[in-house]
């Protein structure tokens, strides 16, 4: 099963490949595994896609905390989140293939950032099967390439401010 969770590391060199070796060691299977520094530059957030049965994310978890490098972990899965990819897709596109290659781009919601005489280089983000079916729409043009960055997620509304004990601050009063 599908599993997403975020974990919030020191910025420190070494940091990913001890997530990464503890998840190899345990042979959990990673799908996808993003990394970048937060707005404070002395953490980086870490997005893991796992394909484990849901009895052992709480294992995983575990074992993640047991590293001196994890500060918090916060396994998505179950909770209402905003999941994102982002990916890069150069087809081969003729002047003749230009016109539909243009129009599945629209349909998708993609953004042309590269043309050549004989391609196209597509930008496009949303959920992962999003970039799946344009992908899967643009094979008869020829895919030449194809980069993703995989997935970032973050809980929607206000469970992180919940799970933290954080309160807005009062409105400041009208006399």
């Amino acid at each position: 099963m599908r599993n997403v969770i975020s974990i919030k590391v020191q910025n420190v060199p070494g940091v990913l490949s001890h997530v990464a070796g503890l998840l190899a060691s345990r042979a959990f299977n990673v799908d996808s595994l993003t990394v970048c520094a937060t707005d404070d530059p002395k953490f980086s957030r870490m997005t893991v896609v796992l394909d484990v049965e849901p009895e052992l994310v709480g294992q995983v978890e575990s074992q993640l905390r047991k590293l001196v490098t994890v500060v918090e972990t916060t396994n998505l899965s179950n909770v209402p989140h905003v999941e994102r990819e982002l990916a890069l897709i150069r087809v081969v596109a003729t002047p003749r293939e230009r016109l539909s290659a243009l129009e599945l781009a629209e349909i998708f919601r993609a953004r042309v950032v590269d043309v050549a005489p004989n391609s196209l280089l597509f930008e496009i983000s949303g959920r992962c099967s999003k970039l799946d079916a344009f992908i899967e729409a643009l094979a008869p043009l020829q895919i030449v390439s194809v980069a993703r960055s995989g997935s970032i997620a973050s809980a929607r509304g206000d469970y992180d401010l919940k799970r933290k004990g954080i309160a807005p601050k009062p409105e400041p009063r009208a006399d």
